[in-house]
């Protein structure tokens, strides 16, 4: 049984942190919530009239027509479907956000923690409607970080001051 002094003795495992992948998530979900949020709050707090009157023609102005798709119904309903799939989208981006911070953080040797990041990049994509691609590359480079840098690679530091090279 080994004693206290020699436990203490024992050479430690250089510690890795995940500063710049848990940054580079916790900006993809501030992101997220800043731009998938605002088109849903904004929805949830008009009426047909205020959309018909305001948004939907600044809508049509900037080139973005909800009634192109083919579907029935008016722009209206449309414009509340899109709502209802950000904000879901942006449920389950800042859940996978913070599972991958949490587990980051706990154990930031596990390489497999950037599939957290890389799914909610993937679902940040998509669920955007390729819109918000730029916020998606934030969890897709803190996902590539994980997978580049590796715990057991001790950084270079250049040539010993006492090697003769």
């Amino acid at each position: 049984m080994a004693t206290a002094t020699e436990r203490v003795a024992a050479p430690a495992e250089p510690a890795l942190r995940r500063t710049v992948e848990v940054w580079s998530a916790v900006a993809g979900m501030a992101l997220s919530t800043v731009f998938l949020d605002a088109f849903t709050v904004v929805m949830n707090r008009l009426d047909r009239a205020e959309f018909a009157a305001t948004l939907y023609p600044e809508m049509q102005r900037i080139g973005l027509d909800l009634t192109a798709s083919g579907v029935a119904g008016d722009p209206y309903d449309a414009a509340r479907t899109l709502a209802a799939w950000f904000g879901f989208t942006l449920m389950v981006v800042l859940l996978l956000g913070i599972t991958g911070i949490f587990v980051a953080r706990r154990r930031p040797g596990r390489r497999s923690t950037g599939w957290f990041f890389a799914t909610a990049g993937l679902v940040c994509l998509v669920g955007s409607q390729l819109v918000l691609y730029p916020v998606a590359f934030l969890f897709f480079a803190g996902a590539g970080l994980f997978a580049l840098r590796r715990p057991d690679r001790r950084p270079d530091r250049g040539p010993d001051p006492g090697s003769t090279r």
